[in-house]
């Protein structure tokens, strides 16, 4: 009998699609893919912050 997994994949730069193609292409078959969260790109500033007074 084959044993199912759930598994959490975090990548960078990915698409749905693209992660699937994947995991087939390596010999895992896949049951589905669901997105969780999408985290969006933060700019990273170098300014300081405005003193409150």
């Amino acid at each position: 009998m084959a044993a199912n997994s759930n598994f959490m994949v975090k990548v960078t730069d990915a698409k749905l699609p693209d992660i699937q193609k994947a995991l087939q292409q390596a010999g895992i078959s896949v049951r589905s893919i669901i997105e969780v969260f999408k985290e969006e790109g933060k700019a990273e500033t170098t300014e300081k912050p405005e003193e409150v007074k």
